[in-house]
């Protein structure tokens, strides 16, 4: 096959979709699809609340097909578009639901639509994070349904895990290693060839698809037990009576510790993928519980903290019922707009449960997407005039780093550092 004659259909145009079509639009002819309009009508503006997209490349390749119409990119979200394309590459979310099962439905639905415009040597290539097997079990057979296509004879696929870290502009796409596979060996290669096209530091291609699935689970699982082991550090520290960061400080000065820090861990893998990773492992007879305690451990810090928070300000004799708390922050991470599966509102439930009035500031977030989310308005800009009986650092947004605690902390407020980032001797608590 030669890659230069193909065309590559990009399913979902968010945080991962959207650099990856940017990046294959400078060498091939691609087609972005969302089945959102709003989000169509937003990329053709040349705008991206997501803050990801490497805005003049996304021009550059739109003028080129413009131009030519042999490279480049377009978007879209009617599906007949869907017809010209040769490779297909899904980036559609894969949450969880209430019972922290995996939510295929969007996976699936995507598999849906691609299976009723799959023609004859057609490759399907997933990015989104599923479970090992995931791909010839679940996608496959709906692709097999909607083509009437025989996988590995008419049709193929691969897979190929996202490693986009939001709001991170030093690893992005294309300075990042990425695992590659396929459902043969010749596919392999070809997959690998097409990202390696695209990538300074090549790829990793796993012998077979489910290596390539369950090494994406594994990473994120990984980095969320050892969090989880920080955040159970920070328990037991607060019963000792020490600093959990003074610990963390003093055990990193062995060679071989890992410095990772406690906190709210939420986001669109980490607070995840773990639960992919359990689900196979039980459905295959095994009860896995590293992960799951893990899962536990990181699931209860937002009420601690809130908890932790309360009894400060019981302390310092503030009346808990009525009372005014300022959370800052509610991204799930720094200097990013993403508020996926943000632990935040965590911590607001709770103190609204005690009747606190809470107030959300954060500068990164979107109000309409907080609120259609989670159920909370956040506050447009802080009153300077209003009266806190407790100030929480959520987030270390670069505004907060200038952010007048001092003043606060001289009116009486409980202030809590959450990401240890705020000057200590104004800080009442912190994990």
């Amino acid at each position: 096959m030669n890659l230069n004659e193909k065309t590559i259909a990009v399913i979902g145009l968010g945080y991962v979709g959207l650099p990856l079509a940017i990046e294959f639009g400078k060498k091939y002819r691609v087609i972005g699809f969302d089945i959102y309009q709003a989000r169509v009508d937003e990329l053709n503006r040349g705008e991206d609340h997501t803050l990801e997209a490497d805005l003049v490349g996304m021009k550059q390749a739109c003028d080129a097909y413009a131009a030519t119409g042999k490279i480049g990119l377009t978007f879209t979200s009617n599906v007949e578009d869907l017809k010209q394309a040769n490779i297909y590459i899904v980036t559609v979310p894969t949450p969880i639901d209430q019972f922290n099962n995996p939510d295929l439905r969007p996976l699936l639905k995507a598999s849906e639509t691609i299976g009723k415009t799959l023609q004859k040597g057609d490759i399907v290539i997933y990015e989104s994070t599923v479970y090992p097997g995931c791909t010839e079990e679940d996608c496959v057979p709906v692709l097999e349904k909607f083509s009437e296509l025989k996988f590995n004879e008419e049709f193929y696929c691969g897979y190929s895990p996202e490693r986009i870290n939001p709001g991170d502009k030093v690893n992005t796409l294309t300075k990042i290693k990425k695992i590659t596979s396929g459902s043969t060996p010749e596919i392999a290669e070809l997959v690998d060839a097409l990202y390696n096209s695209i990538l300074e530091n090549g790829t990793h291609k796993a012998p077979n698809m489910k290596v390539a699935e369950a090494a994406k689970a594994v990473e994120n699982s990984q980095r969320d037990v050892n969090i989880s082991f920080m955040n159970e550090l920070a328990l037991i520290c607060d019963r000792v009576g020490i600093d959990t960061n003074d610990v963390i400080e003093a055990a990193g000065s062995k060679w071989n510790f890992l410095k990772y820090r406690p906190g709210l861990v939420g986001g669109h893998c980490i607070s995840v993928d773990p639960y992919y990773l359990a689900h196979k492992a039980k459905s295959l007879g095994y009860a896995p519980q590293v992960i799951l305690s893990g899962r536990a451990v990181n699931n209860s810090i937002a009420k601690f903290i809130a908890d932790k928070v309360l009894k400060i300000m019981i302390q310092k004799d503030h009346k808990i019922k009525d009372s005014n708390v300022l959370i800052l922050g509610v991204t799930f991470k720094e200097n990013c707009p993403d508020c996926r599966n943000t632990k935040v509102v965590d911590i607001a439930d709770e103190l609204e449960d005690f009747g606190c009035n809470v107030d959300i500031y954060d500068p990164w977030a979107s109000n309409e997407v907080v609120k259609h989310e989670y159920g909370k308005e956040l506050v447009p800009a802080i009153d300077p005039d209003k009266h806190y009986q407790a100030v929480i650092a959520c987030v270390s947004h670069n505004q907060f780093k200038t952010f007048d605690f001092k003043k606060y902390k001289d009116q009486g407020a409980v202030i809590f550092d959450v990401k240890d980032f705020v000057d200590r001797s104004l800080v009442d608590g912190r994990l």
